[in-house]
């Protein structure tokens, strides 16, 4: 069942990217800048991995339980008319910043940032956000991590040592940085102990609940819902 999950994935994926072309080539040596990371690091061997797309609804779910953030993608975000641009979106993020050059990578962190200070509001309990508050981009990037890491001791192709581990979550702090987060956690069990400190933040609100089961049952074009019908639940 796994490698099923991991082939409709990787269609998944290519009907996400749609005519979009790849960052890089990896099939090819790599040549000039190779970015943030590069090609020995644990980072790239995560990412390339097919069971990204899983991780990728993983963390969306996930991020959903924070209130302010939920929040702001009730409030600034159309995807229930568009189901794949989130996933599009992270996976456009993830493919520049992990694969692409530092340039790359770097005009990335700048159009996020950029859309960002346009998401700003007033969350369901009154509270205001922002989705620039360097709180919230901690817990966007340690959600990812934290899926992206799970995903892939669960389902990639090679499980990785606990010295991998710690590498993956270490190499992977210069996204959170970048972005302006306030903490990036750079072991597993800093990236555990973090998580484990934010919980009580976390609360399944009807803005939540509402984001979770259209993830779920997401409406998507007849083309992607086999594939999105296996993965979603694996995640």
């Amino acid at each position: 069942m796994g490698n099923v999950r991991l082939r409709l994935g990787r269609e998944l994926r290519t009907l996400i990217a749609g005519d979009n072309p790849p960052v890089r080539d990896l099939t090819k040596p790599i040549e000039g800048d190779p970015g943030l990371f590069g090609p020995d690091s644990v980072t790239w061997r995560v990412h390339s991995d097919g069971s990204m797309l899983i991780a990728g609804v993983r963390a969306l779910l996930l991020q959903t339980m924070h209130p302010l953030a939920m929040a702001g993608v009730a409030d600034h975000s159309d995807y229930r008319r568009h189901p794949l641009d989130r996933l599009a979106n992270t996976s456009q993020f993830v493919a520049a910043t992990t694969f692409g050059t530092t340039e790359q990578a770097e005009a990335a962190f700048a159009l996020v940032t950029r859309v960002h200070q346009r998401v700003v509001g007033t969350a369901p309990d009154g509270r205001e956000y922002s989705a620039n508050d360097p709180h919230l981009l901690s817990w966007v990037h340690h959600a990812e991590v934290d899926s992206f890491l799970r995903t892939y001791q669960r389902y990639g192709a090679t499980k990785l040592s606990a010295h991998e581990a710690d590498r993956y979550v270490d190499e992977m702090a210069v996204i959170n940085d970048s972005l302006g987060g306030e903490y990036a956690a750079h072991s597993v069990a800093e990236l555990d102990e973090w998580m484990q400190a934010i919980r009580p933040e976390l609360q399944a609100g009807q803005q939540a609940r509402d984001a979770a089961r259209w993830l779920m049952l997401a409406p998507l074009p007849l083309a992607a819902r086999p594939a999105y019908g296996v993965i979603a639940p694996a995640a």
